[in-house]
């Protein structure tokens, strides 16, 4: 159906490009005004065989036989009917502003469309207040994955912060995705960001602000799992670390940022986040000797979360003891990288944005004097560290113990990119 009042043209449309996971597609409600286009999301789904454009509907078979062919003209018949209904529906709204005069807007339009009680809230508020109780509670690293996402749909959309939830349907999904495959993301990049959008869509149902009429995903709707693919993580060559371990730089940043590197290999893995906010409180005298006892920064808040417990041997005391001597640690922390009287989301997002930033600066002046073929980070020694326990026959799951993983599979993505050598050795039996 089609209207041209005041150049408006509104059809009933199916996108062919992006099958759900039953691999049907989705009916909706295209409206297109002075060269802008808009959609409203029906929860319309079917196969494109049955679809006819010109008549803006599914086709009806006759005659049919097979118990399974009549059920699936049955459900074809059912959503001819929805679509009546909203066809009907679009008359009234469209009789309604030709009455009243009025040279209607597609928002306009959806709002009139959309009855209030399918509208529910803002998203862009609703992101916002979100972000605002992430930091609140201390869970920065959520907070700045969800202000990162809110900003990238802020870009996408100019729009963005005068969006309902119903607004953020099936194919507002489809074309937030495509925006992003055009400027060149991966699958992995993508993903998260579908991810965050499915989760803050998620919580916004749970406290009743968005209905689940339009949800763009879920079992008919777009699948962000699909977009899963196994990175390739990186780590230093036993060759390489042993280099690292026993050179030294004439650049005090450098060397200092190779000492950190150092201690968070021998500290398990520990983050540069969990390096910074260790305090001499952290060190706990037990039956094998000290140890530093902490929770990760990441997970703390989760619960039955168990403390990681790091053996302070003599590499790592000796590695504390020379960085204090390069800088003295402020107030009571144990390693000289908080240098700012900061707490909170304050220090949080100053480490992330100096000191850590400083760091893997100065890893790359230093795998460029070493002749490292690697993009050394602060993220690398833990990697590297996991690797190295694997190349000598620690089991997986005291590997995810020593890492402070909950799951074993989690454990496995560290390992999942052994050098040629490894399994070269490993198939000589064969």
């Amino acid at each position: 159906m089609k209207n041209n009042f005041q150049s408006g043209t509104i059809k009933f449309y199916m996108r062919t490009n992006k099958p759900n996971k039953n691999g049907e597609y989705a009916v909706s409600l295209e409206l297109s005004k002075y060269g802008k286009r808009g959609y409203v999301s029906l929860g319309i789904f079917g196969s494109k065989d049955f679809w006819d454009p010109q008549q803006e509907q599914f086709k009806l078979i006759k005659g049919l036989r097979k118990q399974e062919e009549k059920k699936e003209n049955e459900e074809r018949e059912k959503n001819n009917e929805t679509i009546a209904m909203y066809r009907q529906r679009v008359k009234n709204v469209m009789h309604d502003f030709e009455k009243k005069g009025v040279d209607w807007k597609i928002s306009q339009f959806k709002e009139a469309f959309i009855p209030p009680l399918e509208r529910k809230g803002n998203i862009h508020d609703y992101f916002v207040s979100v972000i605002k109780t992430m930091r609140d509670t201390g869970h920065y690293g959520n907070a700045d994955t969800y202000t990162e996402i809110l900003n990238s749909l802020k870009t996408f959309d100019s729009n963005f912060k005068d969006r309902d939830f119903y607004e953020i349907d099936y194919n507002y999904v489809i074309r937030y995705d495509e925006y992003y495959i055009k400027k060149g993301n991966g699958k992995n990049a993508r993903r998260n960001k579908l991810a965050t959008l499915r989760a803050i869509l998620n919580r916004a149902i749970k406290d009743k602000l968005a209905l689940r009429d339009t949800y763009p995903f879920g079992v008919d709707g777009y699948s962000v799992n699909k977009l899963r693919e196994q990175t390739e993580k990186r780590y230093l060559p036993t060759t390489y670390l042993n280099l690292l371990k026993n050179s030294s730089s004439i650049d005090p940043r450098v060397n200092f940022a190779r000492k950190l590197f150092l201690f968070s290999y021998y500290s398990y893995g520990m983050s540069f986040i969990d390096m910074a906010y260790l305090k001499t409180a952290n060190i706990v005298l037990k039956e094998g000797g000290n140890y530093i006892v902490y929770k990760r920064q990441k997970t703390k808040n989760k619960q039955n979360i168990q403390p990681i417990k790091v053996l302070i041997r003599k590499e790592l005391s000796e590695l504390i003891k020379e960085l204090q001597v390069m800088q003295k640690p402020i107030n009571d922390y144990l390693l000289p990288i908080v240098d700012k009287d900061l707490e909170g989301a304050q220090l949080h997002w100053y480490l992330k944005t100096g000191p850590r930033r400083r760091m893997n600066d100065s890893l790359k002046v230093l795998a460029n004097d070493l002749e490292l073929k690697v993009n050394l980070t602060t993220y690398v020694s833990r990697h590297t560290m996991a690797m190295q326990l694997r190349l000598n026959s620690v089991s997986i799951d005291i590997i995810g113990e020593t890492m402070g993983h909950q799951e074993t599979s989690t454990t496995k993505i560290y390992l999942d990119s052994f050098e040629d050598s490894v399994v070269d050795d490993a198939t000589s039996v064969l």
